[in-house]
C-alpha cells in the first residue's frame, strides 16, 4: 500500500499537466485526489511532492489544511462549554461548524494571489466525518475557485460516488476523480 502515494502522485503530475478550460464552471474545477483512509500519513509527508509537480507544470500551489478546524471552531463558540456538557446540543450548531470551514477555505481561494492559474490544495477533510459533508463545502466554495480546488480525499470512488473514510454513505459530486490505479 506504500505505493499507492506514489501512484496519486504520479497521477496527479499527470493530470495537473493537461491544459486547462478557464470556461468551465466552479463545480467542474474540483479535483478529488482520493487515497486509501490508511495513507494519510504517508500522503501529509508527500504534500510537498504535489506542490513541486503543480509548480513544475506552470501553475501556482496555496495549501489549506481544515483538519483543526473543529477544534478551532469550537474554542471560539460561545456555547462551548454548554456543548461539553451536553453534546447532543451541538448537532442544531453544526451548521455553523460548516460555515466555518467554508469560510476558511474562501480566504484561501480568495487571497490576492491566487488566479486562474493557482491550485488550492485542502487537506484533512477526514476530520468532517459525523460533522459536516464535503459534498457541502465543495458546493459553499465552489463560486469562488478561479483556477482548481484539488481536495484529498481519504475514501473511496466507486460508479460516480464519493464515500468518506469508506463509510456507508456517498455522495454524487461533479468532481474529476484523481486515484492511483
Amino acid at each position: 500500500m506504500a505505493s499507492e502515494v506514489e501512484g496519486l502522485l504520479r497521477a496527479y503530475e499527470r493530470h495537473v499537466q493537461v491544459p486547462w478550460d478557464d470556461r468551465i464552471a466552479g463545480p467542474e474545477r474540483v479535483w478529488f485526489a482520493i487515497y486509501d483512509k490508511t495513507q494519510e500519513r504517508r500522503l501529509r509527508a508527500r504534500i510537498k511532492a504535489f506542490e513541486n509537480a503543480t509548480e513544475a507544470a506552470g501553475y501556482r500551489w496555496r495549501y489549506v489544511d481544515v483538519t483543526d478546524t473543529f477544534a478551532e471552531w469550537m474554542a471560539s463558540h460561545r456555547y462551548r462549554e454548554a456543548y461539553f456538557k451536553e453534546p447532543e446540543l451541538l448537532e442544531s450548531a453544526l451548521d455553523g461548524y460548516t460555515r466555518y470551514v467554508i469560510d476558511r477555505i474562501k480566504e484561501e481561494l480568495q487571497a490576492p494571489d491566487v488566479d486562474s492559474r493557482t491550485v488550492v490544495a485542502v487537506l484533512g477533510v477526514g476530520s468532517f466525518f459525523g460533522l459536516t459533508y464535503v459534498s457541502r463545502v465543495v458546493d459553499g466554495v465552489a463560486h469562488d475557485i478561479h483556477g482548481r480546488l484539488l481536495v484529498f480525499f481519504p475514501g473511496v470512488y466507486e460508479k460516480q460516488n464519493y464515500r468518506l473514510l469508506d463509510a456507508r454513505d456517498g455522495f454524487n459530486y461533479l468532481a474529476v476523480p484523481i486515484t492511483a490505479s
